[in-house]
This record gives structure tokens, sequence and C-alpha cells, in this order.
């Protein structure tokens, strides 16, 4: 014998107005914010990553599609590969200072985090 609620077994209520499921409303993503208002932290990262060293650049605030493209000309401009997600940019290998001097040139504020 089936049970009558089966089908809705999976179901949940809440009474919580600002509560809404994974698939509905949209996605806002903030606009980009110009360079001069924006502060970049850079730090050195070896973290979960074998040794490796990588270059890590946080509090980019803006489209992820500006992100990608930032992250494509410092990784073409130091001759290797990255990657951007979470709102974050890895440059693999110690880039750091070359990475303060392109940023500071294109007008972003840069902070060096770490040693």
């Amino acid at each position: 014998m089936k049970s009558r609620n089966s089908k809705n077994s999976n179901m949940v209520y809440s009474t919580n107005p600002g509560l809404m499921s994974a698939g509905s409303g949209e996605a806002s993503e903030s606009e980009t914010l110009p360079p001069g208002q924006q502060t970049l932290r850079i730090s050195l990262d070896r973290k979960k990553r074998k040794g490796k060293t990588v270059t890590l650049i946080c509090g980019f605030v803006g489209r992820a599609e500006d992100l990608r493209q930032l992250a494509g000309q410092l990784k073409s401009s130091c001759g290797v590969g990255g990657s951007a997600k979470n709102g974050e940019i890895l440059i693999q290998g110690n880039f750091r200072d070359k990475i303060m001097e392109i940023l500071s040139a294109q007008g972003f504020k840069v902070k060096r985090v770490g040693g």
C-alpha cells in the first residue's frame, strides 16, 4: 500500500518571508566599481596546493565577467596560468610585485598582505 503523501514527501513549508528556494529569484550581480574605488589585497598562498605557490588577489567588487577579464590580463602579462572564481584571482607562481605594479598602473588601490 502506498502512502498518500509519498508524492509530496520532500516539500518544506516556511513562514519566513525572506526565504526563497534555490531555483527561484534572480541572481543579482553587483555593478563593477571603477578601479579607483576598489582596494585589492594581494598575498601568496601555499595551503592545499601541495607546496606550490600561488599569488592570490582578493577584494574585487563587480561582475564575474569583469573578474575573468582582469584575470586573463594578469595571466597573459605574467605568462602563467591561473583562475578566477568566488571573487578571487589565482595566478600560479610568485608574481606579487609584478601584479602590484600592473594593478596600480590600471588605477586600483593595492595592499600587500602577509610577508
